[in-house]
C-alpha cells in the first residue's frame, strides 16, 4: 500500500527471526494479515482512557475484520507511557481482546534493556502472543551482531514467546535484510487501505496525532489527543479529512457530535 509513498513513509514492520538459541520461540500459529497498530485512547487531560478499548476491539474484529494487533508501538505511543501504564495498557488489549482476538503482540522495546525484559516478562505472564522490540536508538548498537546481542537478552526474559522485532532503521541507524512477518501489514488499520486518501493526507502532514483524528472520525470512538509533545491534529486537518473521507463514501459516522472530536481534532 506505501510503496509509492517513499522509503521514509513506509509503515515500519514486524520481522520474524529465526531462533539461534532456546531463548527464541517459533510462533505456533503463523502471524498472518492484517495487523492493526493499536491506538492508545486518551482523555482531554493526556490519561488513558481504558474504558474505550473494549469498543475498540470489536470494532477491529467486526467492522474490519481485523483479528492481530500491535500494542503500545509508534501509533500507540508507547515510548511515550510509562512502564507502568504499558504494562496496563497491554494487560487492558489481552483481556478484552480473549476469544475475540487471534493474536495480540507486544511492543517491549525501551531505552532500557532491563525495562525492555520486563515488559517482556509481563507479556508473557498476562498471556500475550508474542513480544517486539525496536532496537535502542538513543545509545545505539551500531552493528548487527551487537544489535542480536541485545535482542537475545530481550527474548530470553520471555523464552515461551514468539520474537519479532520491530524494524525502523531510519530511526536505530541499523539496517537488515529480512522477511516482514505475515504479509507485512502493519498498518494502522484496514480502512487506510485507500491510496487515495493516503496520499492527500501525506500532503496536510500526517502522523501519530492525525491518525487519531481520522480514526475517531471512521470509528467514532473517541481516541483522544497525543501525549505531548506530540500536539493534537489541527481542526483544519480534521475537517480536510473528514469531508475527502465523504467524498470516497467511506465514513459511516457522517453526523457526529462535536464533542467525540474535540478531543483530537
Amino acid at each position: 500500500m506505501a510503496d509509492n509513498l517513499g522509503e521514509e513513509l513506509k509503515p515500519p514492520c514486524l520481522i520474524t527471526p529465526r531462533p539461534t538459541s532456546s531463548s527464541m520461540a517459533f510462533p505456533k500459529k503463523k502471524l498472518q494479515g492484517l495487523v492493526a497498530a493499536t491506538i492508545t485512547p486518551m482523555t482531554d487531560n493526556g490519561e488513558i482512557n481504558f474504558s474505550v478499548i473494549g469498543q475498540y476491539v470489536d470494532y477491529l474484529v467486526k467492522e474490519q475484520g481485523v483479528k492481530n494487533i500491535f500494542v503500545n508501538g509508534t501509533t500507540g505511543e508507547g515510548l511515550s507511557l510509562s512502564i507502568s501504564e504499558r504494562r496496563q495498557v497491554a494487560e487492558e488489549w489481552v483481556t478484552k481482546g480473549k476469544d475475540k482476538l487471534d493474536q495480540v503482540v507486544i511492543h517491549v522495546g525501551a531505552l532500557s534493556l532491563k525495562e525492555s525484559q520486563e515488559l517482556a516478562q509481563h507479556a508473557a505472564e498476562i498471556g500475550a502472543d508474542g513480544i517486539a522490540v525496536i532496537a535502542p536508538f538513543f545509545l545505539k548498537p551500531w552493528t548487527k551482531d551487537i544489535l542480536i546481542n541485545f535482542l537475545k537478552e530481550v527474548a530470553a526474559a520471555a523464552p515461551a514467546l514468539p520474537f519479532y522485532y520491530y524494524h525502523i532503521p531510519a530511526l536505530t541507524g541499523v539496517k537488515t535484510t529480512a522477511e516482514c512477518s505475515g504479509d507485512g501489514s502493519n498498518w494502522s488499520s484496514g480502512q487506510f487501505c485507500i491510496q487515495r486518501f493516503i496520499n492527500f493526507v501525506v500532503k496536510l502532514g500526517f502522523g501519530v496525532s492525525q491518525t487519531k483524528a481520522i480514526m475517531t472520525l471512521v470509528s467514532g470512538i473517541p481516541m483522544g489527543p497525543p501525549r505531548l509533545p506530540l500536539q493534537k491534529a489541527s481542526r483544519e486537518f480534521t475537517d480536510s479529512a473528514e469531508a475527502k473521507l465523504k467524498s470516497l463514501d467511506f465514513l459511516s459516522f457522517t453526523d457526529l457530535k462535536d464533542g467525540s472530536l474535540e478531543a483530537s481534532s
